[in-house]
């Protein structure tokens, strides 16, 4: 018996080469010393680039860049191979790198994931994934692209910064400056939501609030979002609104895809493609995975309905281990996962579930595996 355990951290608490330290030694207690193996998942969002570089074994590359409010920001992104990187947009432009008095989408910027991306180029790469995922911007992808040499102006000429606010102002874009060596470049974004650019749903209105931004705010960003929108059309002939997941990291989206030509795909496949997880279920009897929290939204885009997917079209069965279940989670058995087991063992607040997440977790695991070795007797 092989087993393969491919789980997506569990937020707040276990990475996701945590679970599979404590997967592997609690299958060991259960089973005897067995053959396993783990390999770090993410779906895009927080932890995908740490994720994949471990899965490869790959490389990060160290960069300072400038941080959604412009302040100095110590990152790095990820070389998978000579030509293969991984960006994720939040380690330059992320939510998490302003504190929430702070927060306000109207003054932050993309342009740090812009100076990302032309650090890769000057490096070599030619496939670059990026993921965009916690962004705490709404300036359309506009300081991202500035970093790559597209300008913003407004209907006296002047150059924009590029915010949430310049949004309004802007009258026309030059591209004639854009990096040329993004023609030889193939970008993937990593996206898991069909919002539009502007309406109801799209970035301000959906994702503005998260990011600081109160009603009169987002009544303002939206106006700005529609009238770059139009800029957008009249340069390119492409309405953004016809592109689900244009509004996506508060229209980086949009950016990505209509200046530099990126494909949007979901970002667990991206990461199941990066990994080549198909091969590693070569001669695997079960795989187990898992997140924090099963739920409905399990079944839209996350690492549960990615492996669950890709397991049955092998054969193979898959388990989840999860620090909970809510409204929704069975319907992730549609999708490949046979059955949840939950780390909480009895009635506790959230604060105690995360001080215990690492014996709860082992503990769940045991007795999961229990219950798979009495399967395997029946």
């Amino acid at each position: 018996m092989k087993l393969l355990f491919a789980s997506d951290s569990l937020k707040g608490t276990l990475t996701s080469a945590q679970t599979i330290d404590l997967l592997g030694k609690a299958a060991n207690e259960v089973f005897g010393l067995c053959e396993w193996e783990g390999i770090p998942v993410a779906d895009g969002g927080e932890g995908t680039a740490d994720a994949v570089i471990s899965a490869v074994r790959g490389e990060r590359v160290p960069v300072t860049v400038h941080g959604p409010l412009l302040e100095t920001v110590h990152t790095y992104y990820g070389s998978l191979n000579e030509n293969r990187a991984i960006i994720e947009m939040a380690a330059a432009s992320g939510l998490t790198l302003i504190p929430e008095s702070q927060r306000d989408p109207r003054t932050t910027t993309s342009f740090g994931t812009g100076e990302m991306i032309k650090d890769a180029l000057k490096r070599g790469f030619t496939d670059i994934s990026i993921a965009i995922g916690g962004s705490a911007t709404n300036d359309g992808g506009m300081g991202c692209m500035r970093a790559l040499g597209v300008r913003f102006l407004d209907a006296s000429g002047e150059e924009l910064n590029g915010t949430g606010e310049d949004l309004i102002r802007v009258s026309k874009v030059d591209t004639s400056g854009l990096d040329s060596r993004l023609n030889q470049v193939k970008i993937t974004v990593m996206c898991d939501v069909n919002n539009p650019l502007c309406g109801p749903d799209g970035a301000a209105y959906t994702f503005g609030k998260q990011k600081g931004g109160t009603p009169p705010v987002l009544d303002q960003l939206e106006k700005g979002m529609v009238n770059y929108r139009n800029v957008i059309i009249q340069k390119f002939g492409i309405n953004p609104d016809e592109i689900p997941g244009s509004g996506a990291a508060g229209g980086l989206g949009a950016a990505l895809c209509i200046f530099l030509g990126g494909q949007l795909k979901s970002g667990i496949e991206t990461v199941l493609d990066l990994i080549d997880f198909d091969s590693r279920l070569n001669g695997v009897s079960l795989v187990v995975t898992g997140e924090g929290r099963a739920d409905w939204q399990s079944c839209f885009g996350k690492v549960m309905q990615g492996i669950g997917q890709r397991c049955r079209r092998r054969g193979i069965p898959a388990v989840a281990l999860t620090g909970s279940m809510g409204p929704g989670a069975e319907k992730i058995y549609d999708y490949g996962i046979r059955s949840i087991m939950t780390t909480v063992n009895g009635v506790m607040d959230l604060n105690e579930a995360f001080d215990r997440a690492e014996d709860l977790y082992y503990q769940g695991a045991i007795r999961m595996f229990r219950l798979i070795a009495l399967g395997m007797e029946l």
